[in-house]
């Protein structure tokens, strides 16, 4: 559970602070993700890249996975998800572990649970730039109603220009005289919105008529990451790779105090 407040005046105009708290129940709820406790919270390092060679990733097992080694339908799939859940400020070439597992659950309709939560509460460190801004704000309105906002706070969209669409339709991968490969197909969840899961961690069914990963995954090396790795029930932590960022000195609107709490550990923290 994060325990948080937030500062509005009263009927009197004084500042007052509203006691807020929320737990991964209340994320799933008011963010409508439709996952639940008993979903997994990792997908196999096998079926995760034995699916995206399906989906016609072209670059080696064993090394990076940039989404510039896609053709450009799945390009443009890895690129919205890795802007619209990532928990890096930048580095947007290369998803990590945990989005690779993120896509392979959106494209086979599989289960998935409580990735954001859990940055949430890895975040909280001291003074720290607020992750999932947009998320916390759905939570916070979801407790205090009446919350009054500053048009100069808000954070708008930005709509993607003719530059970043220019660099998503460029195929990285080739080499000397070497042709781009053709654009696979849309398969599995993206073709078919009522797609069902293939069963036994597999990422075709037995009748697909798609080709067949099985020798390019031959020569696979685990890389016992954060979320494909699984020891004495617990997961695996990697430090974070994550640039520092410095927030602008400015003073904020609105102050966000609280308590994070892990068991019989407490943490007061600032935002």
């Amino acid at each position: 559970m994060i325990y948080s407040a937030v500062q509005k005046k009263d009927e009197n105009d004084h500042d007052v602070d509203i006691e807020i708290k929320f737990n991964v129940g209340d994320v799933r709820r008011v963010l409508d993700l439709g996952d639940s406790d008993d979903d997994p919270t990792i997908v196999p390092e096998r079926l995760c890249k034995g699916l995206w060679f399906r989906m016609g990733f072209t670059e080696h097992v064993n090394g990076k996975y940039p989404k510039s080694m896609f053709s450009r339908p799945y390009k443009f799939l890895v690129h919205c998800v890795l802007h619209a859940l990532s928990h890096r400020k930048g580095a947007y070439d290369e998803p990590p572990d945990y989005i690779m597992n993120i896509i392979t659950c959106l494209v086979l309709n599989r289960p998935y649970n409580k990735v954001l939560f859990d940055h949430m509460v890895d975040n909280i460190r001291g003074e720290k730039y607020i992750m999932y801004p947009r998320f916390i704000q759905m939570l916070i309105d979801d407790q205090v109603t009446d919350l009054p906002k500053d048009p100069a706070d808000e954070m708008n969209l930005r709509h993607m220009k003719s530059d970043t669409l220019s660099r998503l339709s460029k195929y990285k991968g080739l080499k000397k005289d070497e042709p781009e490969p053709r654009a696979k197909r849309m398969i599995c969840k993206i073709e078919n919105r009522n797609y069902v899961v293939p069963e036994n961690d597999a990422w075709r069914h037995e009748n697909s008529n798609s080709e067949d990963e099985t020798d390019r995954l031959s020569g696979m090396n685990e890389k016992k990451l954060r979320y494909w790795f699984v020891k004495d029930g617990k997961r695996k932590r990697t430090p974070k790779a994550s640039p520092t960022v410095t927030a602008p000195k400015v003073t904020p609107k609105i102050v966000v105090k609280g308590i994070i709490e892990r068991g019989s550990y407490k943490r007061r923290i600032l935002l």
